[in-house]
């Protein structure tokens, strides 16, 4: 079982992009920030794009359990999908 990893990277134009941290292609994600929020949030941009994937991720997550329970699917175990690390 292989190990799924994600980064969270500052692109040239300034957006915050998640990829996978063995491939420079497309970004599975882009968040693009406006210049007034730039101002507000500084250092801390990487910080709030980070918790923003997160809690897209748990959102999703919950939202296909839900819809697994609704088709009557039992849980897939997560063990068996390999770990996922997001840095």
């Amino acid at each position: 079982m292989d190990t799924v990893l994600f980064e969270i990277v500052e692109l040239a134009n300034g957006d915050v992009a998640l990829q996978r941290a063995d491939d420079k292609g497309e970004p599975l994600l882009t968040i693009h920030f406006s210049e007034e929020s730039n101002f507000y949030l500084q250092d801390a941009k990487i910080e709030v794009a980070r918790a923003m994937v997160q809690a897209g991720l748990e959102a999703a997550s919950e939202i296909a359990e839900a819809n697994r329970a609704e088709e009557g699917i039992e849980d897939i175990d997560e063990a068996d999908q390999g770990p996922v690390q997001i840095h």
